[in-house]
């Protein structure tokens, strides 16, 4: 007993109301989901395509449709066509625009409509160029050399030998694509391919000019000025318009992206618009107080520092840190981390004096001390590796 057939609205989960546009993009989600190539030996995912390719070849034609609307799958049982599924022609179907768009690389073509043979821009150039952080803040014009191809002035781009001229291509009639056929699960698919001859173009060159070996370009080393926005962070690029590859057919020229490159800076760290430093002070000037020099991108600033300023605290400069790329008028902050400096070497004169201020500030030398003093029971712990003293 044959299996009984699903209703084709069901299969593609659309309404009975459902429009052209509502039935293709339905159909396009279960034709990429199940596609044989996509789910190779998969026998179930291979019957659902067929499932969806049947309910999608009725449902986007109008007349059959309306055929199915009235009469069911009744309407097409015993047509015997070719390539359909229990009885169907779908040969008569259009899937081109389907698999022209998601599946045009699976059958060995691009897209539908293929590459026209019309002006074309050229390609992007990439290149970089390393700045100092300072120069990241504040702009910098930096000049770079790259190899650019310029038309070549013997056959002024057309890549043929001087007095002679491109010939049309014959495999594709000047048109730059070529038309092909493929038979598929549901019939047979029209696809368009960019022509391999001539690559699109629609000329082929018999004879070529000896100077470009029929490029039509010759690749010279040139000095390129590129402006350093102020506010330019390390990996963001700076376009510079019609300075890339040459274009086809007349088309305009590609673009040079330049990465800037920011070194690291002894002091500075950056993250978006602000800087952060760390900044050393006396104890003396933590103490009671007094001015700094803090280093800024715009040169020394003195601070003043307020008397009992503790280690680890954190100030802000406000103004002092990069600009905005779109105004450079605006700019972020500069934070800076005060850290009291420890001294690692002091004469006689001064360990004397530091302990006198000890022992007016809280005796903190001898604290250890009085916390044990008369609750401390010496041990002996093994011979000959001195005492320890053990708290209550």
């Amino acid at each position: 007993m044959a299996e009984q057939k699903r209703d084709y609205y069901e299969v593609l989960g659309i309404e009975k109301n459902a429009d052209d546009a509502a039935i293709k993009k339905a159909y396009r989600v279960l034709a990429k989901k199940y596609h044989p190539d996509m789910n190779p030996g998969n026998a179930e995912a291979e019957k659902k395509f067929k499932e969806a390719s049947e309910a999608y070849a009725v449902l986007s034609d109008p007349e059959k449709r309306r055929q199915y609307d009235q009469y069911g799958h009744a309407a097409f049982d015993g047509a015997g066509g070719p390539g359909g599924f229990g009885g169907f022609d779908f040969n008569s179907a259009d899937f081109t625009d389907i698999f022209g768009d998601i599946f045009g690389d699976i059958f060995g073509g691009g897209r539908r409509g293929g590459r026209s043979n019309g002006p074309m821009k050229g390609a992007n150039i990439r290149s970089s160029v390393r700045i100092t952080f300072e120069e990241a803040v504040f702009g910098v014009d930096k000049e770079i050399e790259l190899t650019l191809k310029d038309e070549c002035t013997s056959c002024h781009g057309t890549g043929a030998k001087p007095g002679t001229s491109p010939e049309t291509c014959s495999k594709c009639g000047g048109k730059g694509q070529v038309v092909f056929t493929q038979n598929s699960f549901f019939g047979t698919v029209r696809n368009v391919q960019t022509c391999p001859d001539c690559h699109g173009t629609g000329k082929v060159i018999k004879d070529k000019c000896p100077d470009c070996r029929g490029t039509g370009y010759i690749a010279n080393r040139k000095k390129i000025q590129v402006s350093i926005p102020a506010g330019i962070d390390n990996g963001q690029c700076v376009r510079i318009r019609e300075k890339g590859e040459p274009g086809t057919n007349g088309g305009p020229r590609g673009d040079l992206l330049v990465e800037v490159v920011v070194g690291r800076h002894p002091i500075f760290q950056r993250q978006d618009e602000n800087i952060y430093s760390t900044v050393p002070m006396s104890f003396a000037i933590a103490a009671l107080g007094g001015d700094i020099v803090i280093d800024t991108v715009d040169g020394r600033v003195i601070y003043e520092v307020k008397a009992g300023t503790q280690t680890d605290t954190k100030v802000r400069l406000k103004g002092k840190g990069v600009p905005s790329l779109r105004n450079r008028d605006i700019r972020g902050d500069h934070y800076v981390t005060l850290v009291v400096q420890v001294p690692d070497k002091l004469s006689h004169e001064a360990k004397d004096l530091l302990k006198k201020f000890d022992e007016e500030t809280g005796d903190t030398l001898n604290a250890a001390k009085n916390v044990t003093s008369g609750r401390a029971e010496e041990t002996t712990s093994g011979k000959g590796r001195g005492k320890k003293k053990k708290l209550w």
